[in-house]
């Protein structure tokens, strides 16, 4: 028997990821099928994708694998409408989706700061704007928007992806006075640095390790399921009265 918590409002509920393929993404998908929910997802990496739909095609309910452009708004209008059609109303959203691509100062052009901002943000206010009529109609919902901790430790390296994350907490509380009065919920979700597979391979050195065990109080490495368990809260109705938040899961970095 799992040690970690069961919540028992997730099971048959209808909960849309984006970004869902891979790292923190395909963790929340795992965890949210797990608690029973009817999990659809959306990401441009079509195989990876379809892997995990099929990994986890034993589950209560079987995972939706939608492959979309997420900086195209039609296309992921079209990706929320088919998880809609499949498993109704949808009750929770996860904006998960983004790329921390490193990129100097120097290199970054009006093209390359759209498509940044379009990655990393804009793509979260319209799956919040989509989605929120289904969640009015059903008497309420939860929206977590996912920001992250490198604007807080001032991070260099990737001016646009910082300013993306920084504009999350702005958009997450805005969001929250608007749909407030239908019983939305809406919080933004702040991971610190958490050792997926792509962060591994791609950004983590041994410097790198050294900043992390400088700035973590807690010595353990955070992983994508530290993350989800979070998520796992603040789409339950377990945090019904938090709204307009942010929830640090850093290890005590921030």
């Amino acid at each position: 028997m799992s040690p970690y918590a069961r919540y028992p409002s997730l099971a048959d509920r209808t909960v849309l990821i984006t970004g869902g393929a891979t790292g923190i993404g395909a963790c929340l998908v795992e965890q949210f099928a797990d608690q029973g929910a009817k999990v659809g997802f959306i990401d441009i990496d079509r195989g990876s994708g379809e892997a995990l739909a099929h990994r986890l095609a034993g589950s209560a309910h079987a995972p939706l694998f939608v492959p979309a452009d997420l900086c195209d708004i039609a296309a992921l209008d079209g990706a929320i409408a088919a998880v809609r059609a499949r498993f109704g109303p949808i009750r929770v959203l996860l904006n998960n989706a983004a790329n921390d691509r490193r990129h100097r100062i120097e290199d970054t052009t009006p093209e390359s700061w759209d498509a940044g901002i379009a990655v990393n943000l804009r793509h979260q206010f319209f799956a919040a704007k989509n989605v929120a009529s289904d969640m009015q109609g059903a008497g309420g919902g939860s929206i977590v928007n996912f920001g992250s901790i490198s604007w807080m430790l001032k991070q260099g390296g990737m001016p646009v992806y910082t300013t993306a994350k920084a504009a999350v907490q702005g958009l997450t509380r805005s969001l929250a006075r608007d749909f407030g009065p239908h019983n939305i919920r809406v919080n933004t979700l702040v991971p610190g640095w958490v050792m997926t597979e792509k962060q591994i391979k791609l950004w983590l050195t041994d410097e790198g390790r050294a900043d992390i065990a400088r700035g973590q109080c807690l010595r353990a490495e955070l992983k994508p399921e530290h993350i989800a368990r979070m998520a796992l809260f603040l789409a339950a109705d377990d945090s019904a009265m938090c709204t307009a938040q942010d929830f640090v899961v850093d290890g005590g970095w921030v």
